[in-house]
């Protein structure tokens, strides 16, 4: 669990973000952090020196891997959540509401640590109901109207070229 191995050095105040050393493909990367996430984690940091976990328990020793899991199932009873749910849910749920925002599968897949968009797309595309017509709309250029260059004029075999503009 990425959670248990953070450590303050892991996290980039001035960016907000916080980098996974140890990801599944190997590859360091950098989760990007919302602004009331990096609020509190410029609390848990202060005073602290790099080298210190980042999530401690109340005597300072670092989590353990399965720690969590005791305190997840308390906060999901406080909440009256049932079944209680793990940590991994909450990315899913991280992952959920970004596409429901209209994030771009690309974006939401590198924020989750996917080497390409085909997982997130998989389980996420579906939560963003206009995601595929936004993203043909967005893409394709124009034919008609504009002078930019994205657009392009349409000549249809045969006919005349038009004698004013489109």
């Amino acid at each position: 669990m990425e959670l248990s191995r953070f450590q303050i050095a892991d996290y980039n105040a001035d960016v907000g973000t916080l980098s996974v050393r140890i990801a599944k493909g190997g590859k360091v990367r950098h989760v990007i952090l919302t602004e009331e996430a990096s609020d509190v984690v410029d609390r848990l940091v202060a005073g602290r020196s790099p080298e210190e976990p980042l999530l401690r328990r109340d005597n300072g020793r670092a989590w353990k891997r399965a720690e969590q899991v005791r305190a997840m199932r308390e906060a999901c009873a406080r909440a009256g959540i049932v079944p209680a749910v793990g940590f991994h849910v909450l990315r899913h749920t991280h992952g959920s509401l970004l596409a429901m925002r209209a994030v771009p599968m690309a974006v939401i897949a590198r924020q989750l640590g996917h080497a390409d968009t085909r997982m997130t797309e998989k389980h996420y595309a579906h939560l963003a109901p206009n995601y595929i017509a936004d993203t043909i709309r967005e893409s394709f250029p124009r034919l008609l109207g504009d002078n930019d260059r994205h657009s392009y004029r349409l000549t249809l075999i045969g006919s005349e070229p038009p004698t004013r503009p489109l």
